[in-house]
């Protein structure tokens, strides 16, 4: 009798251990499905702010989007891309003599790298953002494909606000 007890003991350590696990387990893919996300930045278009290969952590939960925001976005070509905010809704966006303007003011950001030029797309400048749409282009102005070429984008193609490496 002695050893049947054990035998219960240790199954019921067993089944605590897979209780705890499945649990944990549940917990997880919850977070990771709606809570944060993970990717790897893919290319060059956000260097010097991030290299290629880089992982990031995104947070799914934030709809608070801001000028200088780098987020997750599915571009419509299915690929998923890190990019920056550069316009939000009702901003005038113009590109001219190799420099952004926003609502008529140059954008001095120290994340710039390279020259900013208009490239052959659906924009024609100056360019007012409609309500829902933004405007994101790479930090790596001169190695980034973006809102420039592709237009801007619905707000309901950004997966998160990048929140790891912070900025």
């Amino acid at each position: 009798m002695k050893r049947s007890r054990k035998y219960d003991d240790r199954k019921l350590e067993w089944l605590r251990a897979g209780k705890e696990f499945a649990v944990f387990i549940l917990a997880a893919v919850i977070i990771f499905r709606f809570v944060i996300g993970v990717s790897l930045v893919s290319g060059n278009s956000m260097f010097p702010t991030l290299e290629n290969g880089q992982p990031v952590v995104y947070n799914r939960l934030s709809r608070d989007y801001h000028r200088g925001d780098i987020i997750s976005v599915r571009m419509p070509s299915g690929e998923y891309l890190i990019k920056r905010i550069i316009a939000v809704s009702g901003d005038s966006v113009d590109i001219h003599d190799g420099k952004v303007f926003i609502n008529g003011e140059e954008e001095n950001s120290g994340y710039i790298n390279g020259i900013t030029s208009p490239q052959d797309g659906k924009i024609s400048y100056p360019f007012t953002l409609e309500e829902g749409r933004i405007f994101v282009m790479g930090d790596n102005r001169e190695n980034s494909v973006d809102s420039r070429s592709i237009g801007p984008l619905s707000e309901t193609q950004i997966r998160g606000k990048i929140i790891i490496p912070a900025t």
